[in-house]
């Protein structure tokens, strides 16, 4: 853990230089356009972290797999998500090396979600730190290519606030080649796009809690509905749900955001697109309770909550705004600890990166 801790610490500090030295940017929303060269920084402490890695996850699997496999066409052709293993295939053609596979994934995965991190938060370097502490840069290594059609889709969040519905469908769909779980995008488009704690919104949260009472019955319709796609194998897996202090992390920001929405719109009248996708997130979440898949399914949405994290904090009174800053710092670097050094004893390990052990 301690590449992670340093990693932590440096893109922190990048981050934060980078907002000390923004300009000011009228037509963006998030009003100030950190300095550049600082944010390319933390995308490339980033990059080089998670692409010189060998291990977390199923990252050694992927590996293995990118040595093995028969990536002829008619085997490419046999698999549910072609595009990852087209992608597989050019790259095979260059190097044997399955960490180039890796290295590339962590490149395109993490210059997006930079890039969307840079653009839509209005404290960059907090959206930085919940990136890391929240755990999703752990889970990036997890997952690789559904967190690869995420980050696309992250990035396209531009055609989403625009309502440039041909765009935004267009890379749907090329994020689906690489993993099919995408497509849940498509719906949502229409969905978020409402404006927030609407009756909806509360309805949505109490689909959740119905499904979470009457789960046996759910499931059943569900994985009958997913048998023919690659979330279909988890039908038969028995490990338990999602733990309950990660839903309290979920739904905390968004009783702040709704006790403060007024402040948050006139901050920043998008804000409802993301509160509506931390919305869906905090419902998948609450029924994750019971199974963990759909944990999987919200990481598609726990992005949105980091930018709308970063936001709620000029929610509060000026003066209380930095007691607000250190303890959401601390109160996530606490949840950071428990989660990857106490419960999962996370431990990184690369084959180049060889300083620290």
């Amino acid at each position: 853990m301690t590449i992670i801790w340093l990693t932590l610490l440096a893109v922190y500090l990048l981050a934060f230089f980078a907002r000390y030295f923004s300009v000011p940017d009228p037509l963006g929303p998030a009003l100030v356009r950190p300095n550049r060269l600082l944010a390319f920084g933390v995308a490339a402490v980033l990059i080089v972290v998670a692409g010189l890695r060998n291990n977390i996850g199923d990252t050694f699997f992927y590996m293995h797999a990118y040595e093995v496999n028969d990536f002829s066409w008619h085997a490419i052709l046999q698999q549910k998500d072609i595009g990852f293993s087209i992608f597989e295939k050019m790259l095979k053609s260059y190097t044997d090396d399955p960490q180039a596979l890796v290295f590339l994934i962590a490149l395109i995965t993490d210059l997006f979600l930079v890039l969307a991190l840079y653009r839509y938060s209005r404290l960059f370097e907090v959206a930085v730190y919940l990136f890391i502490t929240s755990g999703a840069f752990i889970v990036s290594m997890n997952g690789m290519r559904q967190y690869l059609a995420a980050a696309i889709l992250f990035w396209a969040t531009r055609y989403l606030l625009r309502n440039d519905w041909k765009r935004y469908m267009l890379i749907v769909l090329l994020a689906a080649v690489f993993h099919q779980s995408a497509l849940i995008m498509i719906p949502i488009y229409f969905l978020v796009r409402r404006k927030a704690w609407t009756r909806s919104s509360f309805l949505l949260l109490a689909v959740a809690i119905l499904i979470v009472l009457g789960f046996n019955q759910f499931q059943g319709l569900l994985f009958a509905a997913l048998q023919d796609t690659s979330y279909g194998v988890y039908q038969d897996f028995q490990e338990g749900g999602a733990n309950i202090l990660r839903v309290i992390f979920y739904v905390i920001p968004l009783v702040v955001a709704y006790i403060g929405r007024d402040r948050l719109r006139e901050l920043n009248p998008q804000i409802d697109v993301f509160v509506n996708m931390s919305l869906i997130g905090a419902a998948l979440m609450i029924i994750a309770t019971q199974n963990w898949i759909f944990a999987r399914m919200a990481i598609y949405f726990s992005l949105y909550q980091i930018v709308l994290v970063s936001w709620t904090i000029l929610v509060f009174r000026r003066k209380d705004q930095k007691l607000i800053y250190l303890l959401l710092s601390a109160v996530y670097l606490a949840y950071f600890f428990y989660e990857n050094v106490i419960t999962l004893n996370i431990q990184y390990r690369s084959d180049y990166i060889t300083w620290f052990r």
